[in-house]
């Protein structure tokens, strides 16, 4: 079982800004921590971006498993419950992994910088 991370008020605003972009990840595509942290803002925030990730795993409308390290590798596989629950996840979700890392990474990779964009 994951233990709940405590947070200030400014991290649970950072985090909950951090779910309502990876809401937005289509099925079949996966982002970045890095890429999300740059679409907020904070361009060196990868890593609390992380850490929102972490999380996430108890918030069921959250597609956690969409979020990757810059290189399409499965950084996060061991906050899920399972060490395969991660790429059992993303396979559900139309996504090809092996050796825990996305196959094809950069087709599927999804950039909110881009994907967001305000017309």
């Amino acid at each position: 079982m994951v233990k709940p991370i405590k947070l200030s008020e400014a991290n649970a605003d950072f985090f909950d800004r951090v779910y309502q972009v990876v809401e937005l990840i289509p099925k079949g595509r996966a982002t970045s921590y890095g890429a999300i942290a740059n679409y907020l803002g904070a361009k060196s925030g990868s890593r609390m971006v992380g850490w929102a990730m972490n999380a996430a795993h108890s918030l069921e409308h959250v597609p956690a498993q969409r979020v990757v390290n810059r290189n399409g590798l499965l950084t996060g596989k061991m906050h899920f419950e399972t060490p395969t629950k991660m790429e059992e996840l993303l396979r559900l979700d139309g996504i090809e992994v092996l050796n825990d890392q996305i196959v094809n990474w950069k087709i599927v990779f999804w950039d909110p910088m881009i994907e967001l964009q305000i017309d």
